[in-house]
């Protein structure tokens, strides 16, 4: 029988399609596009139209049989994104145009690399990708739009769609990532840096125990409700000590706890028996990520301990071989972090501001590109 044509869907939520339909599309590293930390972001109110997030995700149909996905929202401000073009809506603005609201095909809040459109093994990707892109131009075009941005995509991903749509504009970032070079434990990886920077861990992490500290971690099921409590108040700090809200509230934490807790890994500092500080990672088959971190005390190198070591330690007890610890940070180019290309897509409506964002991000990449050669010359391996 003749397969059935391509359709498309816009969904309003990502409740509008099953976890077991969405997530037969995700891949087993990718926690933050499962549809349980999707609808954890919809239905917490955490992602929603009154907070600038408001969801259109497209979806890809043959008959009844869900074939490819890109999450997409409007955007209505540039919060959450990790991509900066605020100085792109304050030229259009000025110009007397209008920049918001946007389309954004991203993971709200999380700026974590991979795969950002969704297409099953069996679909003819080409056919895919020419159908999406004929739907957020429409989106762009409907909703008067300024713009359609796909954020943190893999390489693979990319590059898939700058052949698809040439005149998308590309602009290139740096992101700090650990990987397994066959270490064995902590120690192993120790062994493989210079002596300076040996030191200086063994010294980071000591102090952090000579101040009364002791570090623990929790996984999947054995998190309690209390556990993501204290951590959530942990988490608030860091955002209210910068003088603003958390982007997430606790019902969102929460119920990641209850509906994906085997991708979750809780680190806790304590000092004697009382938690004072903890970090949140998520894994995936190969990789851990590093996302949420936050201290009710002031302690020496407590952030590199919860947030890098421990990190690697679980890695390497657990065989993940990929450590990503979360955006920014040239601290962790000493701490064994190498500098990785991430990319980012830009659709503009605009001719004029589309010619200078392409101008800029062409200039920009050039810098970037250098500093990522630099910073590899700073490893601190031997």
């Amino acid at each position: 029988m003749p397969l059935s044509p391509l359709s498309i869907t816009i969904l309003p939520t990502i409740e509008a399609v099953t976890a077991s339909q969405w997530d037969s599309l995700v891949d087993d590293d990718q926690p933050f596009l499962r549809h349980a930390f999707l609808h954890a972001l919809e239905a917490s109110g955490s992602v929603s139209e009154a907070t600038g997030w408001e969801p259109c995700h497209l979806s890809v149909w043959q008959g009844e049989q869900l074939v490819a996905a890109l999450p997409m929202y409007r955007k209505h401000h540039s919060y959450g994104e990790y991509v900066f073009d605020w100085g792109w809506a304050d030229a259009l603005e000025r110009a007397g145009g209008r920049y918001y609201p946007k389309a954004l095909s991203a993971i709200p809040f999380t700026p974590v690399p991979g795969a950002r459109t969704l297409i099953a093994q069996h679909a003819d990707a080409s056919a895919v990708r020419a159908l999406l892109a004929e739907a957020w131009r429409e989106q762009c075009e409907n909703h008067e739009l300024s713009s359609w941005h796909l954020l943190f995509a893999d390489e693979a991903d990319v590059t898939a769609w700058q052949a698809q749509c040439p005149e998308l504009i590309t602009r290139e970032g740096v992101q700090f990532q650990w990987r397994d070079r066959g270490f064995g434990d902590f120690e192993g990886f120790l062994a493989s840096l210079t002596s300076k920077r040996r030191k200086m861990i063994k010294r980071e992490r000591r102090l952090v125990a000579e101040q009364g500290l002791k570090v623990s971690r929790l996984e999947g099921d054995a998190i309690t409700s209390a556990d993501m409590a204290h951590f959530y108040r942990c988490y608030a700090i860091t955002y209210h000590e910068r003088g603003r809200p958390p982007y997430l509230n606790h019902d969102f934490f929460e119920r990641l706890r209850q509906t994906m807790p085997e991708a979750l890994v809780l680190v806790q500092a304590y000092v004697e028996e009382r938690p004072v500080a903890a970090a949140l990672y998520f894994r995936g088959s190969s990789t851990l990520y590093g996302r949420y971190w936050g201290s009710e005390v002031v302690a020496d190198c407590l952030h590199f301990e919860a947030c890098y070591y421990q990190g690697i330690e679980y890695c390497l007890q657990r065989g993940l071989t990929l450590f990503d610890p979360g955006t920014q940070g040239e601290h962790k180019l000493v701490r064994g972090f190498a500098p990785q290309r991430v990319r980012s897509l830009h659709y503009i409506r605009h001719p004029g501001l589309a010619a200078g964002v392409a101008q800029f991000c062409h200039e920009e990449g050039e810098h970037v590109s250098a500093y990522r050669d630099a910073a590899h010359q700073a490893l601190p391996f031997k």
